[in-house]
């Protein structure tokens, strides 16, 4: 028997599951879409804010409508006491991913509309949702340091909230405004891994938080919202700019990976890493060390120009690359790189459970319940006879 999967399906690549209205990947153009608009002017002209409110309603706010839903953020941001209390009894060496993926379900057990299955319902959830993450993130960070939280800054906005959460210093505008555009390059990025994975979790009807936590699960792993702790670590192993050049020589002709090199969709660069280096380049001229940007930089070229050599093809940073060195001179840890991700990408999740849900583009499959192809033990083209345990040998 041929026991070779079918590689044409292998991680789904290329299989159409549904239709979205949220966003749109052209990964051979290089192009990224919110709601009809370009990632690009989005960045330079819009707010996290105003990004989440497009992407869960559909089309840009007017100013009465992100007053109200800025102000309805800020005044969603605590968190119950016993939500607290839950990760106070967590060992202080848990990853921080871990802790968020179990504490949101503990989180929407307080949501007084949990198992109300309106849209309007699961609007609500999601902007709680959206709005308590940050001080979730943070708290824990405070906790596992063995300080008390912060209180909360309704003044400052939901990026400068998180900064100031973290550090108990009110971030300069141009941090602020920084983080601001990582947190919309990062919202939303149509049918990923983690994205997929809260859909399918809603297509089985259970709820926004549930849905959400399982989202959570999917972005932990390296290959998707941990790729930039791991681009960090890199950083941190490779030291100096002078190291690039042997390590990542050797990483490549060994078969290895450079963490946030190459992408499995974008074909060029990723418009997200092109925004990210920008930032990554004005932060290091701001704060006046380099060091960061200048490795990140030399890692990027020696990459292009070996992986040219070996591979004969191009390859191109991803949105991990530049935000790891980023969000390192923010002064946020590493480890805390991925639940940033979450901040972000909860309002893209929260867009696609809700249109999972309401049907807002179809077709769509009532319950995503994907095949196999059984390449498993038969003994001939029959079921195995069940020998009982006192007669089978050692």
């Amino acid at each position: 028997m041929d026991e070779r999967l079918d590689v044409k399906n292998i991680g789904l690549r290329g299989v159409k599951v549904a239709d979205t209205r949220i966003s749109d990947v052209d990964g051979e153009k290089g192009v990224l879409i919110y709601r009809g608009f370009n990632i690009l002017d989005l960045a330079q002209s819009s707010t996290f804010e105003e990004v989440s409110s497009l992407l869960l309603n559909d089309h840009l706010p007017t100013q009465e409508e992100l007053k109200r839903f800025a102000s309805t953020l800020a005044s969603e941001r605590e968190i119950p006491e016993d939500v607290l209390n839950y990760m106070k009894m967590l060992p202080t060496s848990a990853h921080p991913m871990d802790v968020i993926q179990s504490a949101v379900p503990v989180l929407g057990s307080y949501d007084p509309q949990l198992h109300e299955e309106t849209r309007e319902a699961n609007l609500n959830k999601a902007l709680r949702l959206i709005a308590k993450l940050p001080t979730l993130v943070a708290s824990w960070d405070w906790i596992r340091k063995g300080k008390k939280p912060m209180l909360l800054n309704p003044e400052l906005t939901h990026a400068g909230n998180f900064l100031y959460l973290l550090s108990g210093v009110i971030p300069d505008p141009d941090t602020a405004k920084a983080f601001d555009i990582c947190l919309i390059l990062h919202a939303e990025h149509s049918f990923n891994a983690s994205t997929f994975v809260g859909r399918e979790v809603a297509s089985t009807h259970a709820h926004l938080y549930a849905s959400v936590a399982a989202a959570i699960g999917a972005l932990s792993g390296e290959l998707h919202g941990g790729a930039n702790s791991e681009v960090m670590k890199m950083l941190l192993e490779i030291g100096e700019v002078s190291g690039v050049k042997p390590w990542v020589s050797e990483r490549l002709q060994k078969g290895g990976k450079v963490m946030g090199m190459g992408h499995a969709v974008y074909h060029t660069e990723d418009p997200r890493a092109t925004i990210l280096r920008q930032i990554c380049e004005r932060l290091a001229g701001r704060t006046g060390d380099r060091k960061w940007y200048e490795m990140t930089k030399a890692i990027e070229a020696t990459t292009k120009e070996e992986f040219r050599k070996i591979k004969g093809k191009e390859i191109s940073p991803n949105v991990d690359f530049y935000s790891a060195s980023v969000y390192h001179m923010m002064g946020i840890p590493t480890d805390l790189f991925t639940p940033v991700f979450v901040l972000s990408r909860v309002s893209g999740w929260a867009a696609h459970i809700i249109e999972e849900k309401f049907a807002e583009a179809q077709p769509k499959p009532e319950l995503y319940r994907p095949d196999a192809d059984y390449v498993g033990t038969y003994c001939g083209t029959q079921a195995c006879p069940y020998i009982p345990i006192e007669e089978r040998s050692e």
